[in-house]
């Protein structure tokens, strides 16, 4: 057995024993028609987690974390002559921003209150405005603060104005369902470390294979993140072009198993609870929560740093991780705040656990219970 820790940071995620034992296997070659016929059978599963038909859609698959997804779908699908539209509420819509002014691709930076779900009035009127957009670019989750963007929303108005909608769905893939063409979804995002609670190291994209094949005429942008490219390679020889995470591979089929026997609407079940039960945890002590109640992502609260001067969050982290659970910093520019997040193996009663070790190091070094806002 291994030590098991509470990891409560948005990812990697806390993963079973029987995952991280699945990459305990022999050596092979990833050439080798049986690693091959494993990958054909986690592009299968992926696809099946966000109900998309293997006629219409492909998962493309990355060695890397969840950044290269991004870099991957903004390089790659964009026409000449076109545009993006980043809808930016977050540290990862800011980072779409960033690839694609590292690239020099013409984008349209639509800035948007951080605490708040997006008023699509002015998406609508950005598209109006900008006949040439092409694609437009979202996170589902901004995981920095917990925000949930409307992405069937979002998604209906870019297709009544002619665009491709990618979504980076990193943090709810295979945890919120999520449904490819009910959700008005053109492509997704993800990473194996994250809802599937596998390793990191691989990440995938699922999108639609007329738009992938499109691509193929686009500028070129990237050798080794071109979408197109590693498509096409897959299409024909069942294998990823370049050498894949193959120890990864295997336990991201043993996590897919796990997924399916535990079941989409149970899986989503847990992660509610365990969410509950941190968010009350914290109102009990006190704490403010950055992002309301129906504006939430269920998956990921952020509370604001209290003004006592005793508070530390080094020092409580540090007594907290000495004791098998891992708490992060926010991401919101010149406002603190910490996260704990509903992502992984995990359930109420490790919560419950975590909330006697935090209060443990609350009293520890001082810090007022309630804690106190000015």
């Amino acid at each position: 057995m291994v030590k098991r820790n509470i990891l409560l940071n948005p990812g990697p995620a806390t993963t079973t024993d029987t995952v991280k034992m699945a990459q305990v296997v022999p050596d092979i070659c990833p050439r080798e028609k049986e690693f091959v016929k494993i990958m054909r059978e986690v592009e299968e599963g992926l696809l099946r987690i966000v109900h998309a038909d293997p006629a219409e859609y492909a998962t493309v698959l990355f060695c890397g974390s969840g950044t290269i997804n991004m870099d991957v779908c903004l390089n790659s699908l964009l026409p000449e002559n076109k545009k993006i539209l980043i809808v930016n509420n977050g540290a990862y819509s800011s980072r779409g921003v960033e690839i694609c002014e590292y690239y020099g691709l013409p984008h349209v930076n639509l800035k948007l209150p951080l605490d708040r779900q997006p008023d699509l009035t002015l998406i609508e009127q950005t598209l109006q405005e900008n006949t040439d957009i092409a694609l437009v670019y979202t996170t589902h989750h901004e995981t920095g603060t917990g925000l949930l963007n409307p992405i069937r929303e979002i998604g209906a108005l870019v297709h009544r104005y002619g665009a491709v909608f990618v979504v980076d769905t990193t943090s709810t893939y295979a945890m919120r369902p999520i449904n490819m063409a009910v959700d008005e979804i053109d492509f997704c995002m993800a990473s194996a470390q994250k809802g599937i609670m596998a390793m990191t190291g691989l990440s995938f994209i699922i999108g639609e294979k007329t738009v992938i094949e499109a691509s193929a005429n686009y500028p070129k942008r990237s050798y080794y993140c071109n979408l197109y490219m590693q498509y096409e390679y897959a299409k024909k020889h069942g294998e990823m072009h370049f050498t894949p995470p193959v120890q990864v591979i295997y336990a991201v089929r043993q996590a897919l198993k796990e997924y399916f026997e535990e079941g989409e609407t149970e899986k989503w079940s847990r992660h509610c609870r365990v969410y509950q039960t941190i968010r009350a945890g914290l109102t009990d002590l006190g704490f403010h929560i950055y992002i309301p109640e129906g504006q939430d992502s269920g998956l990921v609260a952020a509370a604001l740093y209290p003004s006592d001067p005793a508070w530390d969050f080094e020092k409580i982290h540090d007594y907290c991780y000495e004791r098998g659970y891992t708490i992060y910093p926010g991401k919101v520019e010149k406002l603190g705040m910490f996260r704990l997040c509903a992502l992984g193996a995990i359930d109420r009663e490790d919560i419950e656990a975590f909330f006697v070790v935090f209060r443990e190091a609350l009293d520890r070094y001082g810090v007022s219970v309630p804690v106190r806002y000015e």
